[in-house]
């Protein structure tokens, strides 16, 4: 599709930064507010709860990868599962699906929109396919990592349908803290 494993490990590079691009761009075009402080507070909340779930997908990819050691198909490494590329655009355009929820939009360009962001995933992941950097399975359960943190930090901390169900404590300790995590369900 991508006509050689160099324009497909570019191609990769670039639906990536699009996925990341696109969430940006509905995290700022949803509303929140109609005061300048109320909008700058609830931008920087799920500016940091997008962060919070990017960081999340990150750090369980990178520790999955040392800890799976899977050969890539080009034989270049043992980081083939699972992908940084695919589980970074599949939290970012997730997030960016969500946000759409908030937006004054017809069904039909939600709709759009929405397939739009999958095929922003759905591309990077066959390009690193193609790009010989990772097998359909490292790929596949990338997208599922990227979906399942977005929706977890995203209901957790920003629908308003679960307001007053979560909540997380730090208490300081000897050594350090203690973060606790409660869902309410």
């Amino acid at each position: 599709m991508f006509g050689s494993t160099d324009e497909a490990a570019k191609w990769s590079d670039h639906l990536r930064a699009a996925s990341s691009a696109a969430y940006l761009g509905t995290m700022l075009a949803t509303p929140s507010g109609d005061s300048t402080s109320t909008w700058l507070e609830n931008k920087a909340k799920g500016y940091l709860v997008g962060m919070a779930a990017w960081t999340a997908t990150s750090v369980t990819t990178s520790t999955l990868k040392k800890t799976a050691g899977r050969e890539r198909p080009d034989g270049s490494d043992t980081e083939s599962f699972p992908s940084g590329h695919v589980s970074r655009s599949a939290v970012f355009t997730r997030l960016a699906s969500r946000n759409l929820d908030f937006l004054d939009l017809g069904p039909r360009t939600h709709q759009a929109l929405d397939i739009g962001l999958d095929t922003l995933t759905i591309g990077t992941a066959w390009a690193r396919i193609e790009a010989g950097a990772h097998f359909p399975s490292d790929t596949l359960f990338s997208m599922a990592l990227g979906n399942f943190c977005a929706e977890l930090f995203n209901d957790a901390f920003l629908d308003p349908n679960h307001e007053g169900r979560v909540a997380v404590a730090v208490e300081p300790t000897a050594h350090g803290a203690t973060i606790e995590w409660r869902i309410t369900f």
